[in-house]
């Protein structure tokens, strides 16, 4: 039997270590998640206020429809997502080679830039220790 991607002990623990450092990175940090494409909150950190199935679940959405819109129009794989608002904005990045995406949500207090990069430094940082048995 095979347990579940946002159950499985390894996807959780290495990455609550993964999401350890995200803060450094980026201090405007209100939250984040790494989920499952379906939907599913594998771990998350920050923001109790957030309901993490209810934010997993829009981040999957958004990413299917950023998919969908890449292949539509044949401009390759997409890398990211971004929401950007009045008072903060949300960075989503897929962890290479696994069926998860990190989600992070930034207060307007980050560039959007120095935030995208603190995602993708994170989802590499996630593939490294999934890699590593």
């Amino acid at each position: 039997m095979t347990i579940a991607t946002h159950l499985d002990p390894t996807y959780i623990s290495r990455g609550e270590l993964a999401l350890s450092g995200l803060k450094d990175l980026a201090p405007s940090l209100g939250y984040a998640t790494i989920l499952t494409e379906d939907g599913f909150s594998v771990v998350s950190v920050e923001g109790n206020e957030l309901d993490s199935n209810r934010f997993a679940s829009m981040a999957s959405s958004t990413q299917a429809l950023a998919d969908a819109v890449a292949r539509e129009l044949q401009l390759g794989d997409n890398e990211f997502v971004i929401v950007a608002a009045e008072q903060g904005h949300v960075v989503q990045v897929r962890v290479d080679g696994h069926p998860l995406v990190l989600a992070a949500l930034f207060t307007d207090k980050q560039t959007i830039g120095k935030s995208l990069a603190a995602a993708r430094r994170t989802a590499r940082r996630l593939t490294v220790f999934l890699t590593v048995e």
